[in-house]
């Protein structure tokens, strides 16, 4: 399907010169004079290769037919991440260089979206949000809970964040999928 340049957003699947790659970032850049372009950051998502390429706005670009699908995180192994549809309970395979960044934040039975093209996942969704307990972080200190100085934390992810001086270890926090960062204490 050939769409208009200024129209492709990030998680977009691309085909070019019969490969296909996923958007990583689109900007629209309109410059005072001149001819505005989209600039367009990507990934080849046959051999994880980045390339960057600029369109005019009007350009056509061939956006590759990819159905999302919600699928259940099941477990990760040597091969890769394992998936369940969770209409017929197939199972999807899908390599560690598509999920990328996003491994640290799934969790067993979390549902996600998976873009599907030709039986292949090309690009993973998580939800927006994920719960995580607090592992270690400096001890809540007396008299600060009001400060507006954020403290460094390690979640039970392995991942880095900042949490508000009054987040002891061992507290459920929800996190920011994109980015890891803090949003509020869990609601158990």
């Amino acid at each position: 399907m050939r769409v208009i340049a200024s129209s492709i957003r990030k998680g977009n699947i691309i085909e070019q010169d019969g490969k296909l790659y996923v958007v990583l970032t689109a900007e629209n850049i309109h410059p005072g004079k001149g001819t505005p372009v989209s600039q367009i950051e990507m990934r080849r998502i046959s051999d994880g290769v980045k390339i960057s390429e600029r369109y005019k706005t009007t350009d056509q670009v061939e956006r590759a037919f990819v159905e999302d699908r919600d699928f259940n995180y099941l477990y990760e192994d040597s091969d890769g991440f394992h998936f369940m549809n969770n209409e017929n309970y197939d199972q999807l395979l899908v390599p560690k260089d598509v999920v990328g960044s996003a491994a640290p934040y799934l969790q067993e039975n979390m549902t996600v979206k998976l873009s599907i093209h030709e039986n292949i996942a090309v690009s993973i969704t998580l939800p927006q949000r994920a719960t995580l307990e607090v592992v270690e972080t400096e001890p809540v200190t007396k008299g600060q809970t009001a400060s507006s100085s954020y403290k460094p934390a390690m979640l039970s992810n392995g991942v880095r964040t900042a949490v508000p001086p009054h987040i002891g270890t061992g507290t459920r926090i929800v996190v920011l999928t994109e980015d890891g960062s803090y949003v509020e204490r869990a609601k158990d």
